[in-house]
């Protein structure tokens, strides 16, 4: 009777250990989930957001790209001018205006060699991108010829000419251009030479849907833009994120091009808050300021993914035709009012930096007299 005592015993005592055992490891499987959702929780929401979306630098300023891991970089003739008056760029400025000097023909005039030096100085400054992301590099056209396909074209060779020259391959630029009807032809002709393109100033469907056509890489339709101008129009200050006219511009735009196949990349761009680059989560590409990239590292949100491949596809075919763009773009005033003030900014922003540079170019001239 003690033996059988002692043998019930060693029995219950070996049960409850099992479970026991058994029970500890059920809780480490259970923890396990919530340790990463932690894990999950406490990773910033650009790391998250980098899981959905390739995050791209839009930016001029060298130092801040280094400070976040996007993987292209893009910049337009507004960023450059802000960063060409930073002390830490002067070094590419000074070079910029001795290859203008250097370069220009004989009897060349100060205008003559201030557009060799601006268009160097987008190729130093796309160079310098390109050493530290290691994928595509945008480079823009000259805003002023936005409705000028011959001139367009032959400025885009040139921007390509200097990057290679520069050490940016000509397979990783980008070359930018603004979505009007003649800036998709320039698009159309260069993507059947193998130069890629970046269609910008992109505030419609339209617009998109032509850029696509064309064969563009990507286009980068704008979301805050879109925002300023509904703002305005309606008298508000604020608009619910879901509601947010330029969200609602790229999610339209994403869903039409996974419905209908296109492969042309849909970055979203000119972002107003951190909340509009969250509501576009798993967008193609997005570019974003160094001021939103901070905001994102520093969050520790949950990041949801929101824009992908559709269940169901309700878009109808739009017409892009050159009569239905015209037409269309006619009749939408935001898409028409903001590419229209793009382009004026992009142009003022090109002779604001022409003047800058011309001033260094005859300074330069003085010493050597």
């Amino acid at each position: 009777e003690p033996a059988a005592r002692i043998a019930g015993l060693a029995a219950r005592c070996t049960a409850f250990t099992h479970a026991a055992c058994h029970g500890r490891k059920a809780a480490r499987i259970a923890a396990q989930p919530a340790r990463a959702r932690a894990s999950v929780r406490m990773a910033s929401e650009l790391e998250q957001l980098q899981k959905y979306t390739v995050i791209v630098a839009d930016t001029g300023d060298i130092d801040s790209i280094k400070q976040y891991t996007p993987t292209d970089g893009t910049t337009n003739p507004s960023l450059i001018y802000q960063a060409a008056q930073m002390p830490e760029y002067k070094a590419l400025v000074d070079e910029a205006v001795n290859y203008g000097k250097s370069h220009a023909g004989p009897g060349a005039s100060t205008d003559d060699i201030v557009e060799i030096v601006r268009d160097k100085l987008f190729a130093l400054f796309g160079a310098e991108i390109g050493k530290i992301v290691p994928g595509y590099v945008s480079i823009e056209v000259d805003a002023r010829l936005s409705f000028d396909v011959e001139k367009s074209v032959k400025k885009a060779y040139r921007l390509l000419e200097l990057a290679e020259e520069s050490g940016l391959p000509r397979e990783r630029v980008l070359i930018k251009l603004a979505t009007t009807w003649e800036g998709c032809r320039v698009a159309a002709l260069l993507e059947k030479q193998g130069i890629r393109c970046n269609m910008t100033l992109l505030f419609s469907l339209v617009q998109a849907v032509a850029a696509a056509e064309a064969g563009a890489t990507l286009i980068s339709p704008f979301v805050g833009r879109i925002l300023d101008w509904y703002k305005k129009a309606l008298g508000v200050n604020s608009i619910p994120i879901e509601e947010d006219p330029g969200v609602v511009s790229v999610r339209q735009i994403h869903e039409y091009y996974k419905c209908f196949g296109y492969d042309t990349i849909v970055m979203g761009a000119s972002f107003r808050s951190k909340d509009e680059v969250l509501a576009l989560a798993g967008c193609d590409r997005l570019t974003i300021s160094p001021k939103l990239l901070k905001e994102l590292k520093d969050g520790t949100g949950e990041v949801v993914r929101r824009l992908g491949p559709p269940e169901l596809c309700s878009a109808e075919r739009v017409m892009a035709d050159e009569a239905s763009f015209r037409y269309a773009m006619n009749q939408d005033a935001m898409a028409t009012e903001k590419l229209a003030e793009g382009i004026r900014g992009f142009a003022k922003d090109t002779e604001s930096l022409n003047a800058q540079l011309a001033a260094l170019v005859t300074a330069a001239e003085a010493v050597h007299i």
